[in-house]
């Protein structure tokens, strides 16, 4: 009689025990397939999310720099009904700025976002080498390829969202600042990050 007792209760607690672990490992992916361009470490989808937040990040990532300037990418994603306007970022690094990229002369040069980065109502922003980015200004340290960097998001209407992004070494094309942005062109990037 105690076999058939403890039977009984280790069925449904097996059964409950496998939709919390369904649950969590849902809960950190990302949708969609990875690919080759896209950054797919552990720490980088467990940190991608927030249930609460005001986005969902997806597949963030800063490129490693020993000193200067770098920047970070991802993927914002509005489930929201409302259109959502990040108005600043900020990490313990360096002073930040929200970047775009633009034709000025012929050339394409970054500078700051005056207006903020809008994503609209249920869609997505991508930020990436050649478009709009989180730009670090002056590195207080390195980050090193595999360091884990914390973001803070500031929003219009004053809440903020804090994500963690891993650094990754990558190379590719020149960009430029435009004018009061920086001493010299920023060090070469690509649209992807190497593995």
């Amino acid at each position: 009689m105690p076999r058939t007792t403890s039977r009984r209760f280790l069925r449904p607690a097996a059964l409950i025990g496998a939709a919390v672990l369904a649950a969590s490992v849902t809960a950190c992916g990302s949708s969609g397939t990875p690919s080759a361009a896209t950054p797919t470490s552990a720490s980088a989808s467990a940190s991608a999310g927030a249930a609460a937040g005001v986005l969902t990040v997806r597949d963030p990532w800063v490129k490693a720099a020993d000193k200067g300037m770098t920047a970070a990418f991802g993927t914002l994603v509005n489930d929201g009904d409302a259109d959502v306007t990040i108005t600043k970022a900020a990490t313990e690094v360096s002073p930040m700025e929200l970047h775009e990229m633009t034709m000025k002369d012929g050339k394409m040069v970054m500078r700051a976002k005056e207006s903020g980065i809008v994503v609209k109502a249920r869609s997505s922003t991508t930020l990436e080498p050649g478009g709009d980015h989180l730009m670090l200004m002056d590195l207080a340290e390195p980050v090193k390829a595999g360091d884990e960097l914390s973001f803070t998001l500031t929003f219009a209407d004053g809440r903020t969202q804090t994500f963690t992004a891993v650094a990754k070494p990558f190379t590719g094309a020149q960009e430029s600042y435009a004018p009061g942005h920086g001493d010299s062109p920023m060090p070469e990037m690509s649209m992807s990050p190497a593995s």
